[in-house]
């Protein structure tokens, strides 16, 4: 991949999970900024979803509104199993290579592999990690720490504040944060628990340079240009079946990427940012369809924030992808009469008559592709049939770096 000799881009956006046409739109050599987004476990089947429950037949998310598609393969390198898990599907991003499932930044033997953020903090831009997952979870991982095990959470902290050091660090997870008998400011459910072994590492960042902020609206006011928040014990979502499960984040997706803009920016030289909703797929893991609509709206407001942004600095490389796809989920036409105790709904859609089901075949990750829409120069490289690592390099050769 690295001598494919892939034009430089100036804003490409890239949708894993997507829909759309073609186009490079803008004759700018390279991306200063580059801004991936990550909708968890997203699939065709809840992209179909969100776009049929939220817009209607013929409507059209936020996420539609791109110009190249194509599908993204999602096996990892595992030896004993062929669906990814989030860590080595993030890893394949964030570095180019494939990885056994559990690895995060690391090869198969475990040796680290530079990434994608860390090659920016090199390039002197600012870099971010935002999700309403644990900010120390595979995902944001992959792309600023490097361990043998997605489960070495505290350990992902103390490198990400000893070493990567992301100028915006905000999502949940302040148990790996804290060390046993320190709640910290989020009381804990049964089975949570603080457990840093490294001492309180909350205090360790903010004397190194971090602001702390614990609620949205310390997040609203401050000025800071090193910040990390922690808004919940683990992921920022109760997940659940239906009825159970609750999509209720403290601070909104869309506020944190917001707030990361807007400090990040600051940099000339350009910044690296990572967005995630998790509630995709951590809901479909339940089966929750009324829950993974209520994920994918917060996401869908916070694409079109981003594109806003996109939109008025065209020298911006915006990503959006889908790991793996998540419960096999598929629409069904709605029968009254079909008492399959695997399926959601009816659901209606806004300007019609017409309902549909959503049917479940697994609670876990499948193999399928996920779609990948694409837009900016040098996005024309993510149609077709891509691998999950080509991303990375369509990434590197778009900015340079």
């Amino acid at each position: 991949m690295r001598g494919r000799g892939l034009a430089a881009a100036t804003v490409l956006v890239v949708l894993c999970g997507g829909s759309a046409a073609v186009a490079d739109t803008t004759t700018a050599r390279s991306a200063r900024n580059i801004i991936y987004i990550q909708g968890d476990g997203l699939g065709l089947g809840q992209r179909d979803l969100l776009r049929l429950a939220l817009k209607g037949k013929n409507g059209r998310l936020a996420m539609d509104g791109l110009a190249v598609t194509g599908l993204v393969r999602t096996s990892s390198a595992d030896p004993e199993d062929i669906v990814t898990d989030s860590a080595a599907a993030a890893t394949a991003f964030a570095t180019g290579h494939k990885t056994r499932n559990g690895a995060v930044g690391v090869d198969s033997s475990g040796r680290p592999l530079e990434t994608i953020l860390e090659r920016a903090k090199r390039a002197g831009k600012s870099t971010g990690l935002v999700t309403t997952a644990q900010v120390t979870g595979a995902s944001p991982a992959a792309f600023a720490a490097h361990v043998p095990s997605r489960d070495s959470q505290s350990d992902i902290a103390k490198q990400y504040i000893e070493n990567s050091r992301p100028d915006v660090l905000l999502g949940g997870g302040e148990d790996w944060w804290y060390p046993k008998g320190n709640p910290g400011l989020w009381p804990d459910k049964p089975g949570e628990e603080s457990r840093s072994p490294y001492g309180n590492l909350v205090e360790r960042a903010q004397r190194t340079g971090y602001t702390y902020v614990r609620d949205g609206d310390e997040l609203r006011t401050t000025r800071a240009n090193r910040i990390l928040g922690l808004f919940a014990n683990e992921d920022m979502v109760d997940y659940g079946p239906d009825g159970v499960g609750k999509y209720a984040p403290r601070v909104p997706l869309q506020q944190m990427a917001r707030k990361a803009l807007d400090t990040l920016s600051k940099n000339p030289r350009g910044f690296f940012l990572f967005l995630e909703e998790e509630g995709t797929d951590g809901m479909s893991h339940e089966n929750n369809a009324h829950g993974v609509i209520d994920a994918g709206r917060a996401l869908d407001d916070t694409v079109a924030e981003v594109m806003r942004f996109a939109r008025a600095h065209p020298d911006t490389l915006v990503i959006i992808g889908g790991d793996h796809e998540t419960g096999g989920l598929a629409i069904e036409n709605y029968d009254a009469s079909d008492t399959d105790p695997d399926q959601d709904g009816p659901f209606d859609v806004p300007g019609s008559k017409l309902r549909f089901t959503v049917d479940w075949t697994t609670h876990d990750h499948t193999g399928s592709d996920t779609p990948v829409t694409a837009e900016g120069p040098g996005s024309t490289r993510l149609g077709g049939t891509i691998e999950n690592t080509d991303v990375h390099w369509v990434m590197r050769a778009a900015s340079g770096l």
